[in-house]
């Protein structure tokens, strides 16, 4: 799952990478809201995590100009302002949930999860096909009603797969989703790699990982 982190202080915005990134997701961060903004543009996100005061364009600019472009993309705006008047004009300008600073990352990571549960922004809180169930807030899997152990990348390709099942994955979209330097992919087999561990682990299942060459994936019931 892939989030952007758009901080400028050095310090949180490392912080809520490394939290992050520990927790399973991929962690994009922008520095000013431009770049923000040109993020939201080329990445599907699940989710933002956006402070108010950045260079170039302020959080508030930056939700307001990606919900003109028709990015629905779930936002919680991190901000040292407190006043009523703030977070109402910050939640009326698109966003979803507001954290003022300081703040605990566990709170943050809970709050992160609660916007990924709520239907309204197209984030399911959780999949099913057959007898196979995803879990995108608590991370989990199970199989036939037993309990999958899978790493943070094969979860990660898992819940793209259910998600847009029967459709296609393309390679293209699982580099973008699952790894944060999609680029150095090129020439790998890293994906393959990856999915073939997957399959294994869903190998007595009644879905299946169906190999398109050279395009991608997709996942499918079982005839």
């Amino acid at each position: 799952m892939r989030v952007l982190v758009a901080e400028d202080e050095g310090p949180i915005r490392d912080l809520l990478a490394r939290g992050l990134s520990e927790n399973g997701y991929v962690v994009d961060t922008a520095t000013t809201g431009g770049d923000a903004l040109h993020l939201l543009r080329i990445y599907r996100y699940a989710a933002a995590v956006i402070d108010w005061r950045m260079p170039e364009m302020t959080g508030i600019d930056v939700i307001r100009g990606a919900r003109r472009l028709g990015v629905d993309v779930p936002v919680l705006m991190l901000t040292a302002r407190d006043a009523l008047r703030d977070r109402v004009e910050g939640l009326d300008a698109g966003a979803d949930d507001y954290l003022v600073k300081p703040f605990e990352f566990d709170e943050l990571l809970a709050r992160l999860r609660a916007l990924l549960r709520r239907p309204a922004r197209g984030s399911l809180a959780s999949f099913e096909m057959g007898a196979l169930m995803v879990d995108s807030a608590t991370r989990r899997v199970s199989l036939e009603g037993k309990e999958i152990d899978l790493t943070p990348k094969e979860f990660a390709m898992l819940e793209l797969l259910i998600s847009r099942a029967p459709a296609l994955v393309t390679l293209r979209e699982l580099a973008q989703q699952v790894w944060t330097d999609e680029s150095r992919l090129v020439g790998s087999n890293a994906i393959h790699v990856h999915m073939g561990r997957l399959k294994r682990k869903l190998s007595y299942g009644d879905v299946r990982i169906v190999t398109v060459r050279g395009q991608g994936f997709r996942l499918e019931t079982a005839a």
